[in-house]
């Protein structure tokens, strides 16, 4: 990758992560607030609909410029090694180092933030340093491997496609069926991430925590927050994918 183009990447990454983390913010601590372990209004229901925004627009930038420049990265190098039939091979493996990557920096902005999100009464500065007093720095990576396999299966959607609008709507159509489908494992983070330290959840095991779910609430509980998720992850598709691939056209 070119100089230039790897700046490029970086830009048209970040601005696109911030649009979508801010513009669909609400609908995210719907979300969240679905999945926790006290329920809905407990977590604050539509109250303080935006806690926890500081910690996603710190993050987001940098969270998703990493994402893309490792993407275009990967796919540049595994392009010129590979046939052109693999090339949607090419596009997941791409993704899937990209989310790895990414993932260093959007964990701990989403440990901060999930919290925030089912205590609004505590500001993002006074849960960040409840984290570190309490779990170290360790605990803003709890939840990293359940991140990690997440995003994974989300991102195999990823790719380009010849116009912004294409890329755009594909990203919508693409990302509602993945959010619908990695549900269960947004909730088993979730879980993960709000988990009381020395719990059994804290721990960090995604299949523990899926059974925990599954006990206590069933197939319902696997999939609380699924429209709100599906509503968020198909505008954001549309959003993201979209302001990257117009920003990239613009900057090149």
């Amino acid at each position: 990758m070119e100089r230039a183009e790897f700046w490029v990447s970086l830009t048209a990454g970040g601005i696109a992560g911030v649009c979508v983390d801010l513009i669909l913010f609400p609908l995210d601590t719907i979300k969240t607030r679905l999945q926790s372990p006290q329920g809905f209004k407990k977590a604050g229901g539509f109250r303080g609909i935006y806690a926890g925004v500081p910690s996603a627009a710190v993050g987001s930038f940098p969270n998703a410029a990493a994402f893309f420049v490792t993407y275009e990265y990967v796919k540049c190098l595994l392009r010129t090694a590979s046939p052109p039939y693999l090339s949607p091979v090419t596009h997941m493996a791409a993704a899937s180092f990209g989310e790895v990557v990414a993932c260093l920096i959007r964990v701990p902005s989403e440990v901060v933030k999930q919290r925030a999100q089912v205590s609004p009464s505590s500001s993002t500065f006074q849960v960040l340093s409840n984290t570190l007093y309490q779990e170290g720095i360790q605990g803003l990576y709890r939840g990293y491997k359940s991140t990690v396999l997440r995003e994974d299966l989300w991102s195999w959607k990823q790719g380009h496609v010849v116009d912004s609008w294409q890329s755009a709507t594909c990203g919508a159509f693409a990302g509602g069926f993945a959010a619908a489908v990695t549900t269960p494992l947004d909730v088993a983070k979730t879980r993960i991430m709000l988990a009381k330290a020395g719990s059994s959840n804290a721990s960090g095991n995604v299949l523990s925590a899926l059974h925990s779910v599954w006990r206590s609430q069933g197939l319902p509980g696997l999939f609380a927050g699924v429209v709100p998720r599906m509503t968020a992850i198909s505008l954001g598709g549309f959003i993201f994918l979209g302001t990257y691939d117009k920003t990239r056209r613009l900057l090149l």
